[in-house]
């Protein structure tokens, strides 16, 4: 099964040259896809000399990760952030999954790429809990068959939650699983805002979410909790 892997990008030239470097290494015959909501640093040239297609899009990553399978040729989708670490296993480990005819998708064990005692705990606690909700985010490096992804229609073009959403639809095409290899994700936006209050807030969306609260409210909180940690 061919590997198409999808990479919306906005604005990260620092981060995109590593991950595209070891996507290549970890799966050298997948298909790279690069989408740039609008970028206005080098990121577009680092793609053009990495990557095997490079799209510009709208910006939001729902639209991005849409486009990009709509020029994708793959089997398997792999939905991979700029900001994340990826470990030389992972695409044999998708491939292994997806060998199970049941099993239609899944993720990755997150790991945050510090040494901080606090983001071991985060990560502990966010790995168990993945596991017993089957709830999860696109930092955790979603991978699906397309077929799952047709049928669920892709990615929920909305303003947050998007990942949340897909992987929620994508459960009703059949199994998903949380492999035991792990994907790293940058703790910039934790560090930005404060490690330990923004784990207890989006730990707070997260349980709003899985009560039913709509997401336009979970929206509105995020907005101002980002703009009050900020100013």
């Amino acid at each position: 099964m061919a590997i198409s892997i999808i990479v919306p990008v906005l604005d990260e030239a620092p981060n995109l040259r590593n991950v595209l470097c070891q996507l290549r290494a970890s799966s050298p015959s997948s298909e790279i896809i690069v989408v740039d909501g609008g970028s206005e640093d080098s990121g577009v040239e680092i793609a053009n000399e990495l990557a095997d297609t490079v799209l510009a899009s709208d910006r939001g990553r729902a639209i991005q990760m849409n486009a990009g399978v709509a020029a994708a040729h793959g089997d398997i989708l792999w939905f991979v952030h700029a900001d994340s670490t990826i470990a030389p296993s992972s695409a044999p480990a998708i491939e292994s999954a997806l060998a199970y005819p049941k099993i239609v998708g899944g993720c990755f064990r997150l790991r945050l790429d510090s040494p901080k005692a606090i983001y071991r705990i985060r990560d502990a606690i966010g790995n168990f809990l993945v596991g017993m909700t089957n709830i999860a985010l696109g930092d955790r490096g979603f991978f699906c068959r397309r077929e799952a992804f047709s049928t669920i229609g892709g990615y929920p073009e909305i303003a947050i939650l998007e990942d949340a959403e897909f992987y929620r639809r994508l459960k009703r095409c059949g199994t998903v699983v949380q492999l035991r290899e792990t994907i790293g994700s940058s703790v910039r936006r934790y560090e930005a805002l404060g490690p330990a209050p923004t784990m207890l807030f989006y730990a707070l969306i997260m349980s709003l979410y899985a009560g039913g609260v709509p997401i336009r409210i979970l929206e509105r909180m995020v907005r101002r909790y980002v703009r009050r940690r900020i100013e």
